[in-house]
């Protein structure tokens, strides 16, 4: 069984857009990494709408999803005042709302590593300051 990851939305446009500046390291690390690729509804929002170049790059996208390349994290209503609080804490940066949704994921699920081409996951924390160790460096 593979181990579980979080996917940000950048490696995921980066993988499914050709003309990405990181499409090919991302790819590879990506076949040198085989993981169970765990991310949210928020971050497919994100992803799809940067391939809408390319009806056929979204497509590609939806039908990896559909054979589970990527699992579907459960975000809902009750998940809301913890946003609220992490978009607040973080307002500086500012945090967006996918990226709220990988970190509640992480405390609902217990993962701790990520793939994100972003440094924002070097500054946020889960409860008791622990980090999500973005395991993508390029």
């Amino acid at each position: 069984m593979l181990n579980s990851i979080l996917i940000d939305a950048g490696p995921l446009i980066a993988l499914f857009d050709s003309s990405e500046k990181n499409h090919r390291k991302i790819l590879a690390f990506l076949k040198a990494h085989p993981y169970r690729y765990v991310s949210t509804i928020a971050v497919f929002t994100e992803v799809s709408h940067l391939l809408d170049f390319s009806t056929d790059a979204q497509r590609d996208f939806y039908e990896w999803v559909m054979c589970k390349g990527v699992i579907i994290g459960d975000i809902n209503q009750n998940d809301m005042p913890r946003i609220v609080e992490l978009t607040g804490k973080y307002a500086d940066i500012p945090m967006d709302f996918a990226d709220a949704t990988l970190v509640i994921t992480a405390e609902k699920t217990g993962i701790r590593e990520i793939i994100s081409l972003d440094k924002d996951f070097d500054i946020y924390r889960l409860p008791g300051k622990e980090l999500i160790r973005n395991i993508y460096r390029p």
